[in-house]
């Protein structure tokens, strides 16, 4: 596998074997195992932008799934009020208890060489299970014209997707029983962000071009 740092050396990417890159989200279900085979029964804290693979593990694995709203004091504030012993965001960011609940890059890359050894297997062979299962369409940005429409888009999507399970712990999450996805505003620029996920890639596909095409509109 190959790993990589940005330039302060708190966030670590990983590109498997066959050259692909791995999204974040997959990265905090690897690392949230590689917790949980330590530290059965713990929690474990994950940004609500994340593919359903995160909760999936961790609930399989006999611990505690706690979705969060995005943003490193966000997380880290959940963390101490639940005892968290681990949490990840979908951007490489991967905060730890045991490291004063701070972000850092190292132990990430650690946690999934000694993972890989314990299952004799490779960073592909890992992730098989999970890619076959959840496809996921990575944050695609859109920029709109003013924050008005920003907040304009936001209701809307609340309305045309109502008969789904709508949230807005950041912005609007709507989640149905084969696909979910989340939206969200910039804090900075009139700019929304979309995440979405489905169990096969033709409805993410669907689903993801049906969201951009009421974003975009």
């Amino acid at each position: 596998m190959g790993i990589a740092w940005d330039g302060d050396a708190d966030r670590c990417f990983f590109i498997d074997g066959t050259g692909e890159f791995i999204s974040g989200d997959f990265i905090t279900a690897l690392l949230a195992e590689a917790f949980l085979l330590k530290s059965p029964r713990a929690t474990i804290v994950y940004d609500l932008r994340a593919s359903h693979a995160v909760k999936d593990v961790v609930e399989r694995m006999g611990g505690t799934a706690i979705m969060n709203r995005v943003g490193h004091s966000f997380i880290k504030k959940t963390m101490r009020e639940r005892d968290a012993i681990f949490g990840g965001e979908v951007t490489g960011h991967y905060y730890f208890r045991d490291n004063f609940y701070a972000d850092n890059g190292f132990i990430p890359a650690l946690l999934l060489l000694e993972l890989m050894s314990k299952k004799g297997q490779s960073l592909a062979e890992l992730l098989a299970p999970l890619k076959a299962t959840y496809h996921i369409s990575g944050e695609i940005n859109t920029k709109v014209a003013s924050m008005d429409i920003v907040a304009d888009k936001l209701a809307g999507l609340s309305k045309q997707y109502a008969a789904g399970k709508v949230a807005h712990l950041d912005g609007v999450s709507v989640e149905f029983d084969d696909w979910h996805f989340n939206v969200r505003p910039s804090n900075t620029e009139p700019l929304l962000r979309l995440n979405l996920e489905a169990t096969t890639p033709e409805r993410m596909a669907e689903k993801r071009d049906e969201v951009l095409a009421y974003i975009r509109s």
